[in-house]
């Protein structure tokens, strides 16, 4: 294939999709991520996509929030492999809340076959995931239906995770730096999620390294309030992913990362880049391990219940 056609195939593709990795431009071209990332250098000189960390966006894509039937597509033997690791997080019979988003809706997946398990969501997605689980409880919040990622948002949202207490919350967004954490690209979804985190002894951020080194414009989770970060092994020359990796360990950060290939239920982290377990957050509220999360499940189920009941 001629650069030209290479180029304008991944001109349509990023205009199809609104953001795409270079993995994936890679696959579909049939040709080595070197020579995408260079096609995609030509395209941004020419003022016709934006370069982000480890894969290529339309311009102004800085404010611009894909759609759900955009985001399905994007990066997902990545967020398979993210799932998969995220899953062996929960144990049985926790209540969790989960928010919105491609990533956790695969993560909601696997969650269906843990037993005695509570999650409370805002996300449509991450409840239809589970509706056919006879063991998990799902419990929806209020709120208005935001049709783009079909998650539930506003004070109607907002007001019914007031009192709640859980283990812990699983987290996507839109970007992900050391220096602002899990920010996202909408308001009101970005006040649920604050929602969320308070509800939640621990934060898992659940983002693909494409996310890593991208900010938005309104942030979900500062760095010092996210325990745990599940994300893939980005390629060998994105180093400005692999650089943002450091910085969030050198924060505190505990960092998962799961292969797309190979084993992907298996924590892959290398040397340089695994952080030292954090002791307790600001904020937070230290976990044991066993059903005595804090308070017993039978406690937390209680307060969900609660919650059903408002």
């Amino acid at each position: 294939m001629f650069a030209a056609e290479r180029r304008q195939l991944i001109l349509e593709m990023v205009r199809a999709n609104g953001a795409v990795s270079l993995r994936e431009l890679a696959r579909v071209v049939q040709t080595s991520e070197v020579t995408v990332r260079r096609d995609v250098r030509a395209l941004e000189a020419e003022g016709l996509l934006d370069r982000r960390h480890g894969g290529a966006v339309l311009p102004g894509g800085f404010t611009r929030e894909s759609g759900f039937p955009q985001k399905s597509h994007l990066a997902t033997a990545e967020k398979t492999a993210i799932a998969d690791l995220a899953a062996g997080l929960v144990e049985e019979g926790e209540a969790i809340v989960v928010g919105a988003g491609t990533t956790t809706q695969e993560l909601a997946r696997r969650l269906a076959r843990v037993p005695g398990l509570t999650v409370v969501t805002n996300s449509l997605l991450v409840a239809q995931a589970l509706a056919h689980a006879n063991r998990v409880e799902v419990v929806m919040t209020g709120g208005t239906l935001r049709g783009s990622n079909y998650a539930l948002v506003g004070s109607g949202a907002e007001q019914s995770l007031q009192g709640l207490r859980v283990s812990k919350a699983f987290l996507s967004g839109s970007g992900l730096t050391a220096e602002r954490g899990l920010s996202t690209s909408n308001m009101l979804s970005a006040s649920v999620d604050r929602a969320l985190v308070q509800a939640a002894a621990e934060v898992v951020v659940l983002a693909d390294h494409t996310k890593l080194g991208t900010d938005t414009m309104f942030q979900t989770v500062p760095t010092d309030l996210i325990t745990r970060l599940v994300t893939d092994e980005p390629p060998p020359h994105d180093d400005r992913a692999a650089t943002e990796l450091q910085a969030l360990a050198d924060q505190g950060v505990q960092i998962a990362v799961a292969g797309a290939s190979g084993n992907p239920g298996g924590e892959q982290v290398p040397a340089t880049r695994r952080a030292p377990l954090p002791g307790p957050r600001r904020g937070h509220v230290a976990l044991r391990s066993g059903a005595g999360l804090g308070e017993s499940a039978a406690a937390e189920r209680g307060r969900v219940a609660d919650l059903r009941r408002r």
